[in-house]
């Protein structure tokens, strides 16, 4: 068996897969690391037949849905989950076959109702269900803490002492455990009475995920990230440095139209000299307007360049194919010092 874990921060991704046919699965895919696991699909030979998401994420952002539509690859999950781009839904005790590799699937909810761990000969992916020497919490959306006692002391922990546990996260970057460590050693299992269990998971009080809500929102719908559009517009685009549109501006020969999408309050408490104003919302119903001439040299500006790259791409397929953004935004502008001005431009 092949077996690559892929890691950024606390979260674990797995690629699994057949030695002899090279046919295999990918597990828990995070969305930040997409080019990561194609390089290594590449790197390692193998052809996936599934990808599976073991519960719907609320504390990072999934890849299954993107790499599916890459790669042309099924996705599987849970038959509870809500995220309508899964094309295999599956229940408990099923198989999947990659090659020569089986695949045995536990539905472990508690964590989530749609939660899963998948079953190899020597090893259990556990995605949040059971962690090393933790396990998943059960405060967040469609979380049951009795259903998690269910999972863990009625099927989890009745795999073979020997079996080795890979969770969807290892925050604190533990050595491989098995669940003969799991039982002995785990604190939170060390409560075998079920009130008890689920009083102590009702008392955690743990603070929310970061990105909670959008996680949700994109892992349940198989919308898109900030960071998605973001970076489909920085595709779309070319920058200016700083140092360039500086250069431009005191050579005083350039005809490069610099448009501030900023709100009028922040535009008029210092832009850029010379620069126009044009509030983000309010660019495609103004800008026939502003920039009449569409072969124009255009760049937009921002805060923190996030937004001024959405107006460039925008400008861009509205028909403004010399559009930039500046690289970075006014914040670093102010800091490198570099001349802005107050109030309205004439």
């Amino acid at each position: 068996m092949n077996f690559e874990e892929i890691r950024v921060g606390g979260c674990c991704s797995y690629l699994v897969a057949c030695d002899e046919t090279c046919s295999g699965l990918l597990v828990d895919p995070e969305l930040s690391q997409i080019d990561r696991t194609l390089a290594l699909l590449s790197k390692v030979g193998v052809r996936l037949q599934y990808i599976v998401d073991t519960h719907t994420h609320a504390d990072h952002f999934s890849a299954a849905h993107e790499l599916a539509r890459r790669l042309r690859v099924p996705t599987v999950m849970h038959r509870a989950s809500a995220a309508p781009y899964v094309d295999l839904r599956v229940d408990d005790g099923e198989t999947l076959i990659a090659g020569h590799l089986r695949v045995r699937l536990l539905h472990t909810p508690g964590h989530t109702e749609d939660s899963i761990s998948l079953v190899l000969p020597d090893r259990v992916l556990t995605g949040d269900t059971l962690l090393r020497l933790g396990t998943g919490r059960t405060d967040l959306p469609t979380g049951n803490a009795e259903a998690l006692y269910d999972s863990l002391f009625g099927k989890l922990l009745r795999l073979d002492d020997g079996v080795a546990v890979y969770p969807g996260h290892n925050y604190k970057n533990l050595p491989v455990t098995t669940i003969g460590q799991e039982k002995a050693e785990n604190p939170r299992l060390q409560k075998r009475d079920r009130s008890s269990f689920v009083e102590q998971m009702h008392a955690l009080n743990l603070s929310m995920p970061d990105h909670l809500t959008e996680a949700l929102r994109t892992n349940r719908t198989g919308g898109k990230t900030v960071a998605q559009l973001l970076d489909e517009a920085a595709r779309q685009i070319a920058f200016l440095s700083m140092e360039e549109v500086q250069a431009l501006a005191t050579a005083g020969t350039s005809d490069l139209v610099v448009v501030d999408v900023r709100e009028r309050d922040a535009y008029e408490a210092g832009h850029i000299p010379g620069a126009r104003h044009v509030p983000r919302g309010q660019l495609e119903l103004r800008v026939d307007q502003l920039l009449p001439d569409p072969t124009a040299r255009v760049m937009t500006c921002c805060e923190f360049g996030k937004i001024s790259t959405l107006a460039a791409a925008t400008l861009r397929i509205l028909g403004f194919t010399r559009a930039v953004a500046l690289d970075g935004g006014m914040k670093a502008w102010r800091d490198a010092r570099y001349p802005t001005k107050a109030g309205k431009e004439p």
